[in-house]
């Protein structure tokens, strides 16, 4: 039986904010799935929101009750002031047993693992694909030996490329080891070509062949497959359910994948026939219960539809006339 990691078993409950803490990063990985937007900036995202003050990421953290947060990038350790400016924040404001796992593609020096200290719990380490075959005669081996003497839970975690097995005699150092299906993006996408790589399917984001690659390691109980399907199926919804149930309006319809439903009707100042505690009104339209306005369309002037989004006025998913 497979052994989470204590981030891993809050992400599966959507319970992880992820900090993005810097798109900058000394390496070039071929299969680095960071969007063109993101890729190089030196700006900060908690979740999806641009980090302007430290009120933005307390505020997300708020908003999806998070139990944790997941520090990625670009690369962590080479903004280590802003690092631990909020770790300390959010241990600070959600008390020590905030869960913090913190990514990075370098071996931290003693001196950098001393400085987290208190801060970060796990750390999981991604070392770059060309280094896998000598991964023994690394400096990753004795920064793993470190971290865990000193308090930390460590891990590996890496996306399923071929000659993973390289990475066997590593795993009775570790706590866990996380293999994340191979991901196509946009900005990975003539790289992945290049090779001869392909999607598996056209609804999902996965490379064709990427979990036989993991297969010699599944056996291994501290080794974790992290699909492409649960990423978006139920680590993603599941976070939305969090974030819907403490962002929503009382009208509006939280459906299983954790986005919002509603009614919009375009009034154009017409008479409302509805007790205000109904509806907001927002601008010149009025929303309300998706199945309300379906029930009266038929006498409403006006321009009338039902709004699927993502919770706290996130991304539209669906827009359907009545």
């Amino acid at each position: 039986m497979q052994e989470l990691s204590e981030g891993c078993i809050l992400c599966h409950q959507g319970a992880k904010m992820v900090l993005f803490l810097t798109g900058i990063c000394p390496r070039n990985c071929w299969y680095c799935p960071i969007s063109a937007e993101r890729r190089g900036g030196d700006a900060a995202y908690a979740n999806d929101r641009r980090i302007v003050s430290d009120a933005d990421l307390i505020e997300e953290g708020r908003i999806m009750s998070a139990l944790g947060t997941g520090i990625t990038g670009g690369e962590p350790l080479i903004a280590m002031e802003a690092l631990i400016h909020y770790c300390s924040l959010l241990k600070s404001e959600f008390g020590k047993e905030h869960h913090i796992h913190l990514y990075t593609g370098k071996a931290p020096s003693l001196e950098e693992l001393r400085r987290l200290q208190g801060l970060v719990d796990e750390i999981r380490l991604h070392p770059p694909h060309e280094c896998w075959p000598e991964i023994l005669q690394s400096p990753y081996i004795p920064a793993i030996r470190a971290a865990r003497d000193l308090g930390f839970a460590v891990g590996i975690e890496v996306p399923s490329l071929p000659g993973l097995e390289a990475l066997i005699p590593v795993v009775p150092l570790l706590d866990f080891l996380n293999i994340n299906e191979l991901e196509w993006s946009e900005t990975n996408a003539n790289a992945m070509r290049s090779r001869g790589y392909d999607l598996e399917d056209c609804h999902h984001n996965a490379v064709g062949g990427a979990r036989a690659w993991a297969e010699e390691l599944l056996v291994h109980a501290r080794v974790h497959w992290c699909s492409s399907v649960f990423k978006d199926s139920v680590q993603l919804r599941e976070r939305l359910k969090r974030i819907a149930r403490n962002t929503a309006r009382t009208f509006d319809e939280i459906t299983e994948d954790g986005t919002v439903v509603y009614g919009v009707w375009e009034h154009s100042g017409q008479a409302i026939p509805f007790d205000h505690d109904l509806y907001e009104a927002v601008g010149d339209q009025l929303h309300m219960a998706w199945w309300v306005l379906a029930e009266h369309a038929k006498h409403l002037p006006g321009t009338k539809y039902v709004v699927e989004r993502y919770p706290n006025g996130g991304i539209v998913v669906e827009v359907t006339p009545l």
